[in-house]
């Protein structure tokens, strides 16, 4: 159910400017982003930080560009995300003794800590070059490729980006016949 309801308030984004416009579309992201969050502490019970500055982000730059009428803003928060991301994944080669991708992988893979240090440090260039491909997306081109741009290139540069990162990490994958 979870990818499934990470992905709602993109499609609903979608299918909203396909019907109407951007700014009809940001309405329906907004709502659909703070539906998200209300599912997530329902079901899940915890709502994850990234969770809630999304919901910030999409009510603050989703908001001024609809009170604006300034479709500038929404386009931003991909960015905006995106370097967050970025930053936060960088932040943590200097904090702690964990990258984040080992606290997230770490239970289920066991690689030598400078493996863990790149490839934490190659989620982070994704994130921060993915806001800045959306920068020139954004400028230099029309908000019908941008949508576009938004909700099917940047998943598949991202579902790309995995695939890659499971080609590295399959020789560190533990064998299923094999006893700890």
């Amino acid at each position: 159910m979870k990818p499934i309801l990470e992905f709602f308030p993109i499609a609903l984004f979608f299918i909203a400017y396909k019907l109407s416009d951007i700014y009809t579309a940001t309405g329906v992201a907004i709502a659909s982003t703070l539906v998200q969050v209300i599912i997530y502490k329902i079901v899940y019970r915890k709502v994850e930080t990234m969770q809630w500055v999304t919901l910030a982000l999409m009510v603050i730059l989703g908001g001024a560009t609809i009170y604006l009428q300034n479709e500038q803003f929404i386009k931003w928060k991909l960015s905006v995300m995106e370097w967050l991301f970025g930053l936060v994944f960088l932040g943590s080669q200097f904090v702690g003794n964990k990258t984040i991708v080992e606290r997230l992988m770490g239970a289920n893979l066991e690689l030598p800590k400078p493996y863990w240090k790149r490839l934490n440090l190659s989620w982070s260039l994704f994130f921060l070059s993915i806001g800045f491909i959306n920068l020139y997306v954004m400028q230099n081109y029309s908000t019908d490729d941008w949508v576009t741009f938004k909700t099917f290139v940047v998943p598949g540069l991202m579902l790309g980006f995995i695939a890659v990162q499971m080609g590295f990490l399959y020789k560190f994958a533990p064998n299923p016949g094999d006893e700890k």
